[in-house]
Formats: C-alpha cells, structure tokens, sequence
C-alpha cells in the first residue's frame, strides 16, 4: 500500500516507522513547508493519506486531500466545527474519509466503556462525574479531542448533562474536564463518578506514540478503496 502522510512531525514519523515495518511505502512526506504537494495527490501514486497537522490548517488540508480521490484519514482535533462542512465536500467529491480523535485500539475500547459506563450512571443521581487529561506540553489544544469526545458521549447518554466545561466545576449540568501539560505524556484521561461514600474511576494511560501510529496505519489499510464517512468503529466493529 502506497501512503502519502500529510504532516511530518512526531505522529507522521511514528507512522512511517510502523508503516514500513508492515511492508507499505510512504508515496509522498507532505509538511508546513510544502503544502503544495497534496496537488501531487493521486490514486496512481497513493492509495490511502493520512493527515496529522494543527488545528489551524487541518480543514483546509482535508478539502484538499478529499479532492484527490484517495481515501483519507485524519488525526487532528481542534477544527471540528468544520467537520460537516467537510462531510459535505466528501460526498461532493464521492471520497472516503475517516476521522478519529484518538487511533488508539485501546482508546478506542474505552470510549465503548465509557459509553456503557454513562448509561449505567444515569440512573445514579448521587453521583458527580468529573474528568481529567493530561499531555505533553507541546500539544496546542485544550482539552483533548479525546476528552472531548469522552465528554460527549457522557452528555449523550444522561439527561442532566447538557454541556462540557474546560475547568474544575460543579455545575449539575456540565461535565467538566481538568485539562494538564506536563513534559513528554503522550495521553492520559480519566472520567471519575464520585459520591459521599465512594468513586468509580476509569483511567486510559498511553505509554507511548506507538498505539496512536498503528491504529492510524491499520485504519489506513482498511480505508483502501472505500467512499463515505467513518469512524475508528467502523474499523473495529464496535
């Protein structure tokens, strides 16, 4: 499999490490100072790209990509109030494109987890749920995209929560997520339910880049030759 990596810095590395390991060539190594080369995107030379950029040109990288008509998965978070102006650019284009806040298989399980757990604690009013993320320091957005979508799953499965906060709150309403930086921690997240006589937390600690890079390359494979919109459950039948 041939794969052009949008974005060379730690992500785009790693990937390329595992992805050589498993026997597939990087067609092209497209970083901030050579944009212009997704034009040289094509389904002669690339079956698949995979985007880990910034937040601040990440939509305008996967408008160009899905013009290519080479499938398309993407790592970065922080430009989700884009995502359906994409979605609808996918369609236009009859392209494929996967987004995953976390390529992780083991983040990936305990988003089921944490989607099994919210639905049981909906029924437990004398619980408060709080969360915390911590990432290395040089990580641009807060909170996570991870958290954010621990976050939403919460809000989607019980009734008193409406909205997520990026702060230590208490609000009945909200789910609030504490986020940290500190050093080299490739991700941390927990998701704590807490009541006057005991707590039930549930902790993802990633111990390093290497689960993020091949969950990436394995979505990359099963992305071949595929059209539409899909998620890392698709890839792992969730």
């Amino acid at each position: 499999m041939n794969i052009a990596l949008i974005g060379y810095g730690r992500m785009g590395q790693a990937i390329e490490a595992l992805a050589t390991k498993r026997g597939h060539l990087i067609s092209l190594r497209i970083d901030k100072d050579s944009p212009h080369k997704i034009t040289d995107i094509s389904p002669d030379n690339t079956d698949v790209i995979i985007e880990f950029t910034n937040p601040e040109v990440a939509f305008a990288n996967l408008s160009q990509a899905v013009k290519t008509a080479v499938p398309c998965i993407s790592g970065t978070t922080g430009w989700l109030d884009q995502y359906d102006d994409l979605c609808s650019e996918v369609a236009a284009a009859k392209a494929g494109f996967l987004y995953a806040s976390n390529f992780s298989i083991g983040v990936n399980l305990f988003f089921a987890l944490n989607q099994h757990l919210a639905k049981l604690m909906a029924a437990q009013p004398d619980y408060t749920v709080s969360m915390e993320e911590i990432h290395h320091v040089h990580k641009l957005d807060a909170p996570s995209g991870t958290a954010i979508t621990l976050a939403e799953q919460i809000i989607d499965r019980q009734e008193a929560k409406t909205k997520w906060v990026n702060d230590r709150i208490e609000d009945s309403d909200s789910v609030g997520i504490v986020s940290k930086r500190e050093g080299e921690v490739p991700g941390t997240h927990s998701i704590r339910y807490e009541s006057d006589i005991d707590q039930i937390t549930i902790t993802h600690e990633a111990f390093s880049r290497q689960g993020f890079a091949l969950g990436a390359v394995m979505a990359a494979e099963w992305m071949q030759g595929k059209a539409g919109v899909f998620s890392m459950s698709d890839v792992l039948s969730l």
